[in-house]
């Protein structure tokens, strides 16, 4: 591997391992994405110095992210693989799988608490309170998402360029409402 291409590997390797990413996951990832055509398991492990039956396992694990896929070539009986090239896809599709394996389940859990604690008279006001607006907050967030979500990558890709822009309309908006009428 060329030093840029080693470099980003690597460095992909330790962000995946930053953010609870196998660094071998995030580092095969790396390579496909940078990789200009399909590589097989073999190309992988040989490249980065892996064993197979790791090279396996973090093939399986971003199939289930949906962030490669499984290509064949004519004549050759082996699976090859490809990253997702388009870099607005590849973060969407980690943002909404993260979403289903992380802001769902709390959510969940979030709802059952506050269902819970306004049942229990022995649940203290104070607490009910926060249960609730940490509730209120989190599917605030997740329906926020789920609109940014469903806009064309243009559209985002334009609102993520404007978000200093965005931030100081709003705040001079914020700034004209009278006191009384802005939410605490």
């Amino acid at each position: 591997m060329p030093g840029p291409v080693e470099r980003f590997v690597v460095h992909w390797g330790e962000m995946g391992s930053n953010w609870g990413v196998n660094r071998s996951v995030a580092q095969i990832h790396a390579l496909l994405y940078l990789s200009e055509q399909p590589l097989s398991a073999e190309d992988i492990a040989d490249s980065l110095g892996m064993a197979r039956s790791n090279v396996s396992n973090s093939l399986r694990e971003l199939l289930a992210w949906n962030l490669i896929r499984r290509v064949h070539a004519m004549g050759d009986r082996r699976d090859f693989y490809e990253a997702e090239a388009d870099v607005f896809e590849m973060v969407r599709r980690i943002a909404l799988a993260r979403k289903a394996r992380e802001i769902d389940p709390a959510i969940a859990v979030l709802r059952a608490c506050a269902t819970d604690a306004k049942a229990d008279a022995a649940v203290p006001p104070g607490v009910r309170k926060r249960l609730s607006a940490m509730l209120e907050f989190t599917e605030t967030v997740d329906r926020s998402f789920g609109e940014i979500m469903r806009l064309p990558a243009p559209t985002v890709t334009a609102l993520i360029r404007m978000g200093g822009t965005i931030a100081r309309f709003v705040g001079k908006a914020s700034r004209k409402t009278p006191r009384a009428a802005r939410s605490p």
